[in-house]
């Protein structure tokens, strides 16, 4: 037990703090400043292995690193004191964590300081000014007719099935079982084709353990428009050894951040240049209105995955240089959709996006992506200040170079178009995928794909922008485009269209992709009934001699209408031994 040191000169207990009162110091005490001291820089060194936080004042990361290591240095000096079970050294406590204190005050001020200077009220200009936006764009004459051998029919979800059927392909290189699919997944455009792409990751830890000694063998491509899935492995001795599913010094954030100590990354993403060799693209960000405020990118660190070398551009070389434009995602789509929102908001000043709210519009939910001359856009419709159920237009963003246009196009917000789609066959409870805004003989028409509840694409839907009344669906886009032709008319709106043309270039759904037989019957019509569903006409039709009933939807064959009990039709459906069966058409 240490014995107790009472100084009743009001000096200190070690002859110092004269006329700041009398304080107790625990013995040893300079030996105890020293070892808080190494705790607190072995604990800032673990700290910042695993906090990785960029030592650049334009991050609030830092001041939370300097102030974790201010609370430390105060908790080992109570520690180290024994203050917890002996209460007179409380003071020196006290005493000894003035300093650090302070920095933590300091770091809160300049925090606080920093966030007001950045505040959009009092630079509501500026914010506006991040991002510039052509509005002199017209829809008809800027956005071609829609090509269909080159529209992206998957969303995340629906790639992400499909990439899960690849991995029996890594029984050919004996690593069955010992990998996954990342969930992260980029949109790139690969060889002039719309692809999502993403690497494998380690199934568990201790399959991590077993293989990072050579890393993972390969990356998965999808398709976007034929919903092909393909396991690409590396040559013969290469693995991706860099990745955001390693560990330790091969973690690419914690490999990237001890060569760029003062960068501010965004997160990182997944590509492969033209020859198929895996990248990682590290954006680098700055903060370009006061302290904090004003987000941007200011450049990249292009990562090799395979070999960790590292290599940093500026964005301007981004822009220009033509051996970087294989590069498509340096701007994510929620800093292009801040950026935006920024711009629709508060051209007039921040009052006016608060009282009055002249010409203030924002980004609607959601965003989808466009491959348009060999770059990726974000797309997302522009709605009013009131944020109602319609659209004002549309803007295009380059997801590489940040040129933006935005297109005046009134109508239905793409929810609303969604929720069309899927009443149209909400007997089968597919979901839609986030629309693309496509133009089919000067109609600006939302298209979408239909999945099921494995996010298997099963259907096509278009909707009307203007009315989302109008609402076609099909197995494949062809079918889908005639019965959309049929329900404009129907609506006075007249359009010509080469279905046969579409016939050759389309995809066809997931199912059909694969092979799924098909059955023509010919026979006598025994019974027909009719059904309202979804606000359209369905035919129920049974052949003599069968128990199956046959749905095809009055849009969809306008003929049907007048078929009658007795009359012979030729009818083609998918095999299947469902009691009722939706025809791929009937004649």
């Amino acid at each position: 037990m240490e014995p107790i040191k009472v100084d009743f000169t009001g000096n200190g207990g070690n002859g110092k703090g004269r006329g700041k009162g009398a304080y107790l110091a625990p013995d040893k005490a300079g030996l105890k400043l020293i070892i808080s001291l190494i705790v607190t820089v072995i604990g800032a060194g673990i700290t910042y292995y695993f906090m990785l936080p960029p030592l650049n004042f334009k991050s609030t990361e830092t001041y939370m690193f300097f102030g974790i290591v201010a609370v430390i240095f105060i908790a080992m000096l109570y520690v180290t004191s024994l203050a917890f079970a002996r209460p007179e050294y409380m003071e020196y406590v006290k005493r000894r964590s003035i300093i650090p204190a302070a920095i933590i005050a300091l770091l809160v001020v300049t925090v606080g300081v920093g966030m007001l200077v950045s505040n959009v009220v009092f630079r509501a200009k500026t914010y506006s000014k991040i991002i510039e936006v052509n509005e002199d764009k017209s829809f008809a004459s800027d956005i071609e007719e829609v090509d269909f051998s080159s529209v992206p029919v998957l969303d995340n979800a629906a790639a992400a099935a499909l990439t899960n059927r690849t991995l029996g392909d890594l029984a050919s290189i004996g690593a069955i079982s010992q990998f996954e699919v990342s969930n992260q997944i980029t949109q790139i455009n690969y060889k002039n084709e719309p692809v999502k792409i993403t690497t494998l990751a380690y199934g568990d830890i201790f399959k991590w353990l077993k293989n990072t000694g050579t890393g993972l063998p390969g990356y998965i491509i999808v398709n976007m428009v034929s919903q092909k899935a393909e396991l690409v492995t590396l040559p013969q001795g290469e693995y991706i050894r860099y990745s955001v599913h390693e560990h330790f010094g091969k973690y690419l954030m914690r490999h990237v951040r001890f060569a760029y100590p003062t960068y501010i990354f965004d997160n990182p993403h997944f590509e492969i240049n033209e020859s198929g060799t895996p990248f990682w693209i590290c954006p680098v960000l700055d903060k370009t209105i006061g302290l904090f405020g004003g987000t941007d990118v200011k450049g990249i660190v292009m990562v090799n995955a395979v070999t960790g070398e590292m290599q940093e551009y500026t964005i301007d070389q981004v822009k220009s240089e033509k051996d970087l434009q294989w590069i498509d995602g340096v701007y994510s789509a929620n800093l292009l959709t801040e950026q935006y929102n920024y711009y629709g908001r508060y051209q007039g000043g921040f009052i006016n996006s608060v009282i009055g709210q002249d010409n203030v519009r924002m980004a609607t939910e959601g965003s989808n992506f466009l491959a348009l001359n060999d770059d990726v856009y974000m797309y997302t419709g522009v709605t009013s200040a009131g944020n109602d159920q319609a659209i004002i237009g549309f803007v295009l963003i380059n997801m590489r170079t940040k040129d933006a246009n935005f297109y005046k196009v009134s109508g239905a917000k793409e929810t609303s178009a969604m929720l069309s789609a899927q009443g149209d066959v909400q007997d089968y409870k597919y979901t839609a995928t986030f629309p693309i805004l496509i133009n089919i003989s000067g109609q600006p028409t939302y298209f979408m794909s239909l999945k099921d509840s494995d996010n298997l694409v099963k259907r096509f839907a278009m909707v009307n922008v203007q009315n989302y009344q109008v609402v076609a669906t099909g197995q494949s886009i062809a079918d889908c485009t005639d019965t959309y032709v049929k329900k404009l008319k129907q609506n006075n709106i007249n359009i010509k269209v080469d279905i046969d043309k579409i016939e050759n270039e389309a995809p066809d759904t997931e199912d059909n992709a694969t092979e799924k037989e098909y059955i023509t019957k010919k026979g006598v019509i025994d019974d027909i009934r009719t059904a309202v569903m979804g606000g359209e006409s369905v035919y129920f039709i049974r052949l003599e001699g069968a128990k199956t009933y046959y749905t095809v939807k009055a849009s969809a064959n306008e003929k049907v209408v007048i078929l009658n009990k007795g009359d012979t039709v030729t009818v083609k459906f998918e095999k299947s031994s469902d009691a009722i069966i939706e025809l791929v058409s009937i004649k």
